[in-house]
């Protein structure tokens, strides 16, 4: 695997792992390590079921990459963006990246219980794309995001 950017999207969905690691079990982990799950291939990705309820793992694995969204956005504008996801139980839900009053970032959910990138370089693309789109949201309506 590449080496992580430090002032990429993937680095700072590494931070908001190891933030969430209270008792330093994930410590000595590698970055890669961490990421490992967000890298679902082709394989994995046919193997693993659509039916039954989401893991919970995997609804935490989406809301910190929407997390990560968000900070990466607060970072860039210094707006606040926090996220609001909202999955049923097959699977499928929607997640909404709110600052101030606007909504700067809607996206469908579905079967979310394959949820994850082919590798860690389409993780960072995605990221990066959904933090630009949230950006250009803020600079479009600034008054809005300011309420």
């Amino acid at each position: 695997m590449n080496a992580i950017a430090p002032n990429g999207f993937v680095a700072e969905l590494v931070r908001q792992i190891r933030a969430q690691d209270a008792f330093g079990a994930w410590a000595r982990k590698s970055e890669e390590d961490l990421l490992e799950p967000y890298i679902v291939d082709k394989e994995k990705r046919k193997s693993i079921p659509i039916i039954g309820d989401p893991d919970p793992d995997i609804i935490d694995r989406v809301e910190m990459f929407y997390r990560a969204v968000g900070l990466a956005v607060e970072k860039q504008t210094g707006h606040i963006a926090s996220p609001m996801l909202k999955i049923n139980h097959e699977g499928f839900g929607r997640v909404v990246l709110i600052a101030g009053n606007l909504v700067v970032l809607s996206k469908h959910l579905r079967d979310v219980h394959r949820f994850g990138f082919e590798t860690i370089e389409k993780l960072e693309a995605e990221g990066s794309k959904l933090t630009g789109k949230a950006v250009e949201m803020i600079q479009r309506f600034p008054e809005v995001a300011n309420l």
